[in-house]
């Protein structure tokens, strides 16, 4: 399925004419190509297209000469073959091809595979080529590309003709261009950059908060990487239907409208996060040197796309946590640990780095396992060779690999010389903290304080990572205490029982672990199937992972468990927030594995009586509401009255003192609204009596009462109860100035105890004309939570499976 290599684009000239009536759309194709190996076929991609002429000429030929030309197509493939009947010898030729084809949308998405439905070209990420955009509009509309206008000429009456700067080199899913009729707001960077935000005209009022963040941003990632963006301008576009999230086409960034836009009045504190969090993962894409999360460098082949995901995902904490620290978003990278090993775990999950071929395996690769798990990997690595070494070694990397493409080992390699390096800087460099060969000179601030982290373990970066990212799962590392001597045993973790680990997989293991008698970090490299730790002295308890860096569980059987359970009812805050949370999830997941009675993981939570920080709270309940939905669904009605009586009067303290209101921290806040959540969704009647005053005024005012942002999904899941409140809430929903909060009311409709609300509203999902397509995987998912709608959810599920593919 890969095309061959004997024929290499350098630069393509586009014109593309959208006709945004008939919803068509004609384009024709000059491709500048060099021939390396004699042939006599160009094959290349083409999906969809309407192929009206091919002709190939030699760039050389003062007169054109055209060589006849045969058109194949092979559809299974997204191929065409243009075949001439003489060889076509080493050099340089002009490739020129009209077509036409269907228009969905006049805005583009082509990652993974999709720009040969919009042109025919080398569609793959290593075909590496300069891109001149021609694009022909009526004059109501506006056109954007990654470059910026040159200059717009007047064709005939109702025509306009925009040329648009030639683009540096890159891959054909980065390309973009928008016809539309959008607004827009921009301001420059420090270096005069100008970043401008786009969106549909009622609604630019939002785009100023994702503006200001971008320009924060973008200055960041400069210095950050002590290189320039390359490129003269830097566009985000809301595009109001989009399956992706969010797209880092080079210099047209494009969002969801939920992932960019932002009301200070209306927007919730949970979307104020995620908007920056997005913005930066696409800003760390644009960085023109940005290591394989850039655009410069990008990753050989598709089996590397977590080289992409995972490293801007890492780099969206990284970024934020400096230029938006009230954001506190260091509390919320523990998720992506979580969120990774969930489906880590599972016989399903893959290695980070998998060979793929075609389309819908590729497109299979967006998923949690190369994005999240891609950026803990790193994270991990990090935090093994200390910030600074890992630093030195990006920047090291690329400059070494600029406007190319490379592959796993081509980073380790760079991690391993910085590391050798941070070793034998000049004394002088190191004292004064400079940086010397190009950013590659450091001394970490770290000491390596275990006798096993020797030098040639430290410096093998590629081995050690390569245990990470081709094989698939992580680590279970299970930890025996008899007096000073801490004996480990790791194994590959699965969460079902009905698949045996794989006996031949084995990782090294970056351990952290502090006792009862120093909270000194200590560091032990685990690289073999067992080993021992001796301690300077017996303790009561050790806790290994510290802070969770590490993409690892541990499991300290009943003994070690029990010590530090007795730890957490007595002194909790003896532990951080990371660590609490990271043991409430390493026992539920250790449950499930059957490694771990539930009684033990359930007594672990007697201790959130008494705790008062968000991520800890919030990783409770994560664990123990799945399990109050399996009891929902299995008719046992009075153990499940028991565990939701427990539940509730775990946090129960914590409820009844949140205040109504949009006050405090980022934390607070984030908190408020998912205790008030959880409490009014499980009819907790406090809860549940002032969430239904709230919704009787609001209602009552027609929805034009000001209701708290914080407290809006408690409310709206009280009032979509009664079928009156629920046609009230749906008949807000489809008015603009509700945009914001589609999200929240969607997933509140998704809560009714009526069947016949629940279907229809799937329904309207799959049509995409009052809610859009681009939600209806989370309308599914939803209403598949609900105890009512869960078999409804599975039916339409497969009932509707092959419109749903096709779609």
């Amino acid at each position: 399925m890969r095309l061959p290599k004997d024929v290499l684009p350098f630069h393509y000239d586009l014109l593309i004419h959208p006709n945004l009536t008939t919803l068509t759309f004609t384009g024709l194709a000059k491709i500048e190509i060099n021939v390396i190996q004699q042939t006599s076929a160009v094959i290349l991609h083409s999906k969809y297209l309407q192929i009206t002429k091919a002709v190939i000429q030699e760039a050389k030929e003062s007169i054109n000469v055209n060589k006849a030309v045969t058109i194949l197509e092979y559809p299974p493939f997204e191929q065409i073959a243009l075949v001439v009947t003489e060889p076509m010898q080493l050099g340089n030729y002009i490739i020129r091809i009209e077509y036409s084809a269907n228009l969905v949308l006049a805005s583009t998405q082509f990652e993974p595979t999709a720009a040969r439905m919009a042109f025919p070209c080398f569609d793959e990420p290593a075909f590496k080529a300069k891109f001149s955009i021609k694009i022909q509009r009526e004059p109501r509309h506006l056109a954007l590309s990654n470059m910026p206008l040159v200059k717009s000429v007047n064709l005939k009456e109702g025509l306009i003709e925009d040329h648009f700067q030639t683009s540096v080199k890159m891959s054909t899913y980065l390309v973009a261009f928008i016809i539309s009729d959008f607004k827009s707001v921009s301001k420059m960077t420090t270096r005069g950059i100008k970043i401008s935000v786009y969106s549909v005209p009622h609604k630019i009022n939002q785009a100023d908060y994702a503006l200001d963040a971008a320009v924060k941003l973008l200055d960041f990632y400069e210095e950050y990487f002590s290189i320039p963006y390359p490129l003269p301008k830097q566009d985000l576009a809301a595009i109001p239907d989009f399956q992706s999230g969010a797209m880092e086409n080079w210099g047209l960034t494009t969002y969801r409208e939920s992932a960019l836009l932002y009301d200070p009045e209306k927007s919730s504190v949970s979307s104020k996060l995620g908007i920056t969090l997005t913005v930066a993962h696409e800003l760390a894409h644009q960085m023109l040197l940005l290591q394989w999360f850039g655009n410069l460098v990008t990753m050989e082949w598709w089996n590397d796309l977590w080289l992409n995901e995972g490293f801007a995902k890492f780099m969206e904490f990284i970024s934020v946590s400096v230029t938006h620290p009230e954001l506190k978003v260091e509390d919320y990278f523990l998720n992506k640990y979580f969120e990774a090993m969930e489906v880590d775990a599972l016989n399903s999950s893959h290695p980070v780095s998998t060979p793929v071929e075609d389309p819908s395996q590729i497109l299979e690769m967006f998923d949690d396992v190369s994005y999240e798990k891609g950026a803990c990997i790193l994270n991990m690595l990090q935090h093994y060779l200390s910030p600074e070494v890992f630093k030195a070694g990006l920047v090291k990397y690329l400059l070494r690999f600029s406007y190319q493409n490379t592959r796993n080992k081509d980073l380790w390699n760079s991690l391993s010389d910085a590391t050798a390096l941070s070793s034998v800087c000049p004394i002088d460099a190191a004292a004064e903290g400079q940086e010397q060969n190009a950013g590659v000179c450091v001394r970490s601030k770290e000491t390596i304080s275990s006798s096993h982290w020797t030098k040639s373990d430290f410096h093998d970066v590629t081995r050690m990572m390569n245990t990470w990212t081709l094989q698939k799962g992580y680590p279970l590392v299970t930890i025996t205490t008899k007096g000073k001597n801490v004996h480990l045993k790791q194994e590959h973790y699965m969460k079902s029982s009905n698949f045996s680990s794989p006996k031949g997989n084995l990782w090294y293991i970056p351990l952290t672990y502090i006792t009862s008698k120093s909270d000194v970090v200590q560091r032990f490299l685990l690289a073999t199937r067992t080993d021992d730790i001796i301690l300077p002295e017996e303790v009561e308890w050790i806790k290994f992972n510290v802070g969770m860096n590490g993409y690892y569980i541990v499991h300290y059987g009943d003994d070690g468990w029990d010590a530090l359970i007795r730890l957490l009812k007595e002194n909790h805050k003896a532990l951080s927030s990371n660590d609490r949370a990271s043991l409430i999830n390493s026992a539920f997941q250790l449950v499930s594995a059957g490694k771990l009675c539930i009684t033990k993981a359930l007594d672990l939570t007697l201790y959130l009586k008494y705790e008062c920080e968000n991520i800890p709270v919030l990783q409770g309940l994560d664990e123990l509401i799945p399990l109050y939905k399996l009891l929902e669904k299995r008719d046992m009605s009075k153990t499940e009255h028991q565990l939701k009586g427990y539940i509730v009067n775990l946090f129960k303290n914590m409820i009844d003192t949140q205040s109504w209101d949009d006050e405090g921290t980022m934390s607070e806040r984030i908190l408020r609204s998912s205790l008030l959540m959880f409490a009014c969704v499980r009819k907790y009647q406090p809860c549940v009596d002032k969430a239904k005053e709230y919704f009787i005024k609001w209602k009552n005012s027609n929805g034009t009462l000001k209701l708290p942002s914080d407290i809006k999904f408690a409310v709206y899941a009280v009032g979509t109860q009664t079928d009156e409140g629920w046609d009230f809430l749906f008949s807000k929903y489809q008015l603009p100035e509700f945009s914001t909060e589609k999200n929240v009311i969607e997933a509140v409709l998704s809560l009714s105890q009526n069947k016949e609300k629940l279907q229809w509203l799937m329904e309207q999902g799959l049509q995409g004309d009052i809610i859009k397509t681009q939600n209806l995987p989370y309308i599914v998912e939803s209403v598949g939570r609900n105890p009512v709608g869960y078999q409804l959810a599975w039916k339409f599920l497969k009932n509707n499976w092959q419109t749903l593919v096709k779609k």
